[in-house]
C-alpha cells in the first residue's frame, strides 16, 4: 500500500507540495481550516473546503468529512481534504510523514512526534527540534535548499521581485470589511483601475499588471489583510503552479526520501 503523506495547508505553495507527491505515487490528504483565505485560488487545492472539489493541473481535491473518505479518493486517484486545522485526524491517519506547507511564519502545532519524517516550509520552525528538516522558502540562490539543523531565513515581510515590482505586488485591504471585487483573477488591470473595495474603500491598481490571485467576493477581510497579488508580466499562466511551488514542492519529495 502507498505511503500516506499529510500535508497541513491547501494554498498555491502547498498545492505544489501535494502534486510532487501525488505523482509520484504517494497517497496525499490535505489538512485544512473551514474557511481557507489562499490568494491565488485558481490553483489552491484549498478551494475544495469551500467547493466540495478542486482541480488544479488535472489533479482533483475532494473534501471529506471524515477518515473514512479518504480510501475512496485515493482509489479514484484523487487527494481528499480534510477540515482540521489541529491535525488531530493525523494519529489516526498514520501518515508516513507530515508536512508543514501552511507557511504562517511560525509553528501552529506541528511537531516530529506526528511521523516518522516531518518537514516544514519557511520561518518559525528549527530542523532537529520542531520538524525534522526544514525548506528554505526566500526566493533567491538558496531557494529550496534543506536545513537540518536551524531554521529558514525570517521573514522580511517584503514579497520577492518579479519584473522589478515587489511590495507593491501585495495588494491589502484598506479596512475591515466584507470584499467586494470589481476584478477577476486572470484579468489585466490598467493602471488605477479599481480591484476591489472594502465598504466605502476602493484599491487600484499600482501598476498594469495580471491579476494572479484575489479573495473571495463577499470575504470578510481585516485591515491591511493580503488581498490580492498582481503581476507585472501579463503573459504568466494563471492557471498553473508557479516555479516556486514547484520548486518548494520537489524539495519536500527530496526531503522525505533523504529522510527515509
Amino acid at each position: 500500500m502507498a505511503d500516506r503523506i499529510v500535508v497541513r495547508g491547501g494554498g498555491d505553495m502547498a498545492t505544489g507540495v501535494a502534486q510532487k507527491f501525488h505523482r509520484a505515487g504517494f497517497h496525499v490528504v490535505i489538512l485544512e481550516i473551514a474557511a481557507p483565505t489562499a490568494i491565488r485560488r485558481s490553483v489552491a487545492l484549498s478551494e475544495a473546503a469551500y467547493d466540495g472539489t478542486a482541480q488544479v493541473e488535472g489533479i482533483v481535491c475532494r473534501k471529506v468529512n471524515d477518515i473514512g473518505g479518504l480510501d475512496g479518493c485515493w482509489c479514484r486517484r484523487e487527494i481528499p481534504l480534510l477540515v482540521d486545522p489541529k491535525g488531530e485526524s493525523i494519529q489516526d491517519i498514520q501518515p508516513s510523514a507530515v508536512i508543514d506547507a501552511i507557511l504562517a511564519k511560525r509553528n501552529l502545532g506541528t511537531s516530529m512526534g506526528m511521523a516518522s519524517v516531518t518537514i516544514a516550509l519557511g520561518p518559525g520552525f528549527v530542523a532537529g527540534q520542531d520538524v525534522h528538516a526544514v525548506i528554505e522558502t526566500m526566493r533567491g540562490h538558496d531557494l529550496g535548499r534543506l536545513i537540518l539543523q536551524g531554521s529558514a531565513m525570517p521573514d522580511t515581510g517584503t514579497p520577492g521581485d518579479i519584473g522589478g515590482k515587489s511590495a507593491e505586488r501585495v495588494l491589502r485591504a484598506p479596512a475591515a470589511g466584507v470584499l467586494g471585487c470589481y476584478k477577476q483573477i486572470g484579468d489585466v488591470a490598467e493602471y488605477g483601475e479599481v480591484i476591489f473595495a472594502v465598504g466605502e474603500e476602493a484599491v487600484h491598481a499600482p501598476f498594469t499588471g495580471l491579476l494572479r490571485g484575489l479573495l473571495r467576493d463577499g470575504h470578510e477581510v481585516s485591515k491591511d489583510m493580503k488581498t490580492a497579488d498582481i503581476d507585472p508580466r501579463t503573459d504568466v499562466d494563471w492557471r498553473t503552479i508557479s516555479d516556486k511551488a514547484r520548486c518548494l514542492g520537489g524539495a519536500a519529495l527530496e526531503a522525505y526520501f533523504y529522510l527515509r
